[in-house]
């Protein structure tokens, strides 16, 4: 018997108030966790995570999603490979995203939230705009998965449309959240993308995948400064319309 068999819909109970709740402190507790304690993640449950995360729904059950779990010594090399390439300037102007993930130019609202994000946690951190060195180590983190034990790694087939990118988005969400329901935290990282070239030959990736993203799982750490940071979130009336 598969041990991380997750059952049918129709099998399980009701929905009551107390999983209405812890869907709800799930969902609200979800942060990106910058640092995270040196304590293993089982196995069993990454994959008991990855058959939640499963569930999410995906345009006619296509379920476009690959993952490349990266523990150990494999994560560590991954990591030292990204890291030689950030840090030599010459070599980093090499290397590009292989999609926009961000917009080309970028307008209010969405800039005060970036930059509003940005300050906050480099304020927590102690780092001014002028220092540069320091910015750059912070970003580094990104590539050491902040300390997690896990670093994932999801592609998906070039061949998939936009759709299926809309779906992959609601199986990342449904894996953060089966997380925080079992006690761990997550950073989804856009930051892996520029070294796509690195990463994918590394994961074992085949020429037809391109990746999505990349995610650090572990036990979060709450001890450093950045563990303090706090994004807010605007209101549903400020981007929602009731038509009746």
């Amino acid at each position: 018997m598969n041990q991380h068999f997750i059952p049918d819909p129709q099998d399980l109970p009701t929905v009551t108030p107390s999983t209405t709740r812890a869907v709800e402190d799930a969902i609200v507790s979800r942060r990106s966790v910058r640092a995270y304690q040196n304590r293993p993640v089982p196995r069993e449950l990454i994959d008991r995570l990855l058959d939640l995360a499963a569930r999410a729904p995906s345009g006619t059950n296509t379920q476009p999603w690959k993952v490349a779990v990266l523990t150990g010594a494999t994560k560590q090399a991954l990591s030292d490979k990204i890291l030689a390439a950030y840090d030599n300037a010459e070599e980093r102007a090499r290397h590009t995203e292989a999609y926009d993930y961000y917009p080309a130019q970028w307008v209010s609202p969405y800039i005060d939230r970036r930059r509003k994000i940005g300050w906050d946690m480099y304020g927590l951190l102690g780092l001014t705009k002028d220092n540069k060195a320091g910015m750059h180590e912070q970003h580094a983190q990104n590539y050491r998965f902040f300390g997690a034990p896990v670093g994932l790694m999801f592609t998906i087939d070039r061949v998939m449309g936009k759709g299926s990118w809309v779906d992959y988005g609601m199986f990342l969400q449904t894996f953060m959240l089966a997380a925080r329901a079992h006690g761990l935290d997550t950073c989804p990282q856009a930051a892996f993308n520029q070294f796509h070239r690195i990463i994918l030959p590394h994961i074992g990736a085949g020429p037809e995948e391109e990746l999505v993203c990349g995610m650090s799982l572990g036990y979060a750490d709450n001890t450093p400064p950045v563990a303090q940071l706090k994004t807010a979130r605007e209101p549903s009336s400020g981007f929602a319309r009731h038509l009746d």
